[in-house]
Formats: structure tokens, C-alpha cells, sequence
């Protein structure tokens, strides 16, 4: 297979910083797409797999799953791209295509296991996918997202995943007009959820820990704010909620949260913590709650979740660093402290001296 050099930024251990890399991306194929990479969002899940918390991470690596740019090359077979246009790519470049999931357009749920944009095995090269933080990528058409014009380019980089693993759940339990919808957590993936519930129509409470962050959670879109470590607040607002999506990755009491749901109310988790959280049954059976999670989203709704944005104006909240600010970013990012959504410049890397 004939590849291209390419400049990038990874790492080659867990304990190692991320430092600039050559790798080698694949020429285009007939049903590929090249994408000239002009910015990258950076997820808390790029941290855990450098890191190789989770497991399993193959180095080098190459981190970066929120990506957008402008398609520089296609193959012969490629219909739905042109040289010019506006892309993006989010967590998958690949999967079976033939499991149920992936009939179904809910290629997340591959039952043979999706193809991560980084981390995950190139079945064409027979090695392992680097990510985007990189100045450059080839997808396959079908993975390839298009992004509205309207939108900032740098603040529709965290939409590929955050936007996306908020969506889904949001659209899937049909929240909308008439329902009153708590967002626990305003973070990375919890802004986002405020700002698409509200253009969803629902009523939305945000449900948090800190006192301060009750005037940002409004300036968001929040109806409401709800204060967790406030006894008081959690009785008043018991069995008033429709639905709840939980960001939240660190240990709470899940309990609490599922007090708030009214009877049919239903709980969905697209946080994770680190360790199991204990579910008292009587949360679930007395009102006959439903506590479940959700998974990013398929190529076809994510593209839905675009579309639905650009008409909505919606984008991230970031903050735009440059390339070799990303360890730093990296240890802000444990201590939580971006509004909410760091994006890395890929001009940057691309302006790096060989």
C-alpha cells in the first residue's frame, strides 16, 4: 500500500508527554476521502487512552476524534465529497456493515466492534488508526461527515463527539416540548446537552454540585438550576422530572438522581465513572424508572445532529490552544478547568519546523 508521511503529535508510552510524531497515512482509495485538518477537539477519552487507562492502547498513539477540515483529494468512486468541501469525522472510520447494528445505521453498536478513529485496527494497513491531532487524515467516504457552513469551524470540532453523545439519547427518548429534562453535570458533554435539549423544546434543570456555576448554566439555556448537595432542593424537586441524562464521570450517588424522575421517568448515563454505581432497587421499582446508557451515535444520526445545529446555530463552548500546549491542556483537563471544550489550532503542527 503506498502511504504519505504526515506530520503529527502522540505519544509512545503511557508515561511519556505527547510530543510531535511522523506517521504514515494510507493514499487515497477509490472510496476515500483526504481531509486537510484544520481543527481538533479534545476529549477527556483522548487523556485516558494516551494514558492507557482504559487499556488495551497501542502505541504510538495518536489521539483525537473531533475533527474537521477541508476534503483535499477523493477517490474515483467517491459521490458524496468534492475537493473544497467543508468535513469532519468523529469516534469511527470503519465497522462490519453487515451486523444488525450496522444495517440499522447504529454503527457504534457494531456487533464485530466499530473501528475507532484512533486506537482501533486499520483493515487496510493491518495496523492500528492514528487520530487528529495530525494535519491530515483519510476516511472512507461513508465516515465522512459534511459540516454546515454557518457554523464556526473551531467550535464545530466538539460536536463530532460531545455534540453527538449528547444527541443521541436526547433524540432517542424523544425529549422535546412538554417534557422537563434534568442535564447532570455541565462539562465537556453536559453544555452541550443544555444547549440541544433547549432547542429541542423541552424545559431544562440543570442539576449540579457547585453554586457556581448556576449563572453559567442559565446563560447555556437552563429554565432551572437544581443544587445536588442541597437536601431541601433534591425533596422539592423529587418526581418532577420526565428524563435525565447523567454527564457525569466521577463517583455519585445515582439514587438521588433517580428520586428526582417522575413515574416512567427514565435515567440515561453517557458519563463514565470509573467504577460501578450502586443502584438501590427501590430507586427503579417504586415508580417504575428506567436507568440505562448510550453510546455516541451512528454516521446517519450524527449527520442529523449536524444539520440540526447548523439550523439551531449551536456550537461548543472552547477554548482554542495550539499544538504544543496539549500536555498542559491534558493536566487542566483532570483539574477541570476549561469552559468546556478544549480545540487545538492544527496550524500549529502544520507550522512546525521538521
Amino acid at each position: 500500500m503506498i502511504t504519505m508521511n504526515t506530520k503529527a503529535f502522540g505519544t509512545q508510552s503511557a508515561t511519556a508527554p505527547l510530543e510531535k510524531l511522523n506517521i504514515q497515512r494510507r493514499e487515497v482509495l477509490p472510496e476515500d476521502v483526504e481531509i486537510d485538518i484544520l481543527y481538533c477537539g479534545v476529549c477527556h477519552s483522548d487523556l485516558h487512552t494516551a494514558r492507557n487507562e482504559w487499556g488495551g492502547t497501542k502505541y504510538p498513539n495518536v489521539p483525537g476524534h473531533e475533527i474537521v477540515g477541508r476534503v483535499t483529494k477523493v477517490g474515483k468512486n467517491v459521490t458524496k465529497f468534492k475537493v473544497g468541501d467543508l468535513a469532519g469525522v468523529g469516534c469511527m472510520v470503519d465497522s462490519c456493515r453487515t451486523c444488525e447494528s450496522c444495517k440499522e445505521g447504529l454503527e457504534q453498536y457494531c456487533e464485530q466492534g466499530n473501528t475507532g478513529t484512533y486506537n482501533g485496527h486499520d483493515k487496510h494497513s493491518g495496523t492500528h488508526t492514528f487520530g487528529g491531532y495530525s494535519e491530515r487524515i483519510v476516511v472512507d467516504e461513508d465516515f465522512v461527515l459534511h459540516i454546515p457552513d454557518n457554523l464556526d469551524l473551531a467550535a464545530t470540532a466538539p460536536l463530532l463527539c460531545a455534540g453527538i453523545t449528547t444527541y443521541s439519547p436526547l433524540r432517542h427518548w424523544n425529549v422535546g416540548a412538554g417534557m422537563k429534562v434534568g442535564i447532570v453535570g455541565i462539562g465537556g458533554l453536559g453544555h452541550m446537552a443544555v444547549k440541544i435539549a433547549k432547542a429541542m423544546g423541552a424545559h431544562v434543570v440543570v442539576i449540579t454540585t457547585s453554586a457556581s456555576k448556576s449563572e453559567d448554566a442559565k446563560r447555556l439555556g437552563a429554565d432551572e438550576v437544581i443544587l445536588s448537595k442541597d437536601e431541601p432542593q433534591m425533596k422539592v424537586n423529587a418526581r418532577t422530572l420526565d428524563f435525565i441524562l447523567d454527564c457525569v464521570s466521577a463517583q455519585h450517588d445515582i439514587n438521588a438522581y433517580l428520586s428526582l424522575l417522575k413515574r416512567d421517568g427514565q435515567l440515561t448515563l453517557v458519563g463514565a465513572p470509573e467504577n460501578p454505581l450502586p443502584v438501590a432497587p427501590f430507586s427503579l421499582i417504586g415508580k417504575r424508572r428506567s436507568f440505562s446508557g448510550s453510546l455516541i451515535g451512528g454516521i446517519a444520526e450524527t449527520q442529523e445532529m449536524l444539520d440540526f445545529c447548523g439550523q439551531h446555530n449551536i456550537t461548543s463552548d472552547i477554548e482554542l490552544i495550539d499544538m504544543q500546549d496539549i500536555n498542559n491542556a491534558y493536566e487542566r483537563l483532570l483539574n477541570g478547568d476549561v469552559k468546556y471544550r478544549f480545540v487545538i489550532d492544527i496550524a500549529s503542527l502544520k507550522n512546525m519546523v521538521k
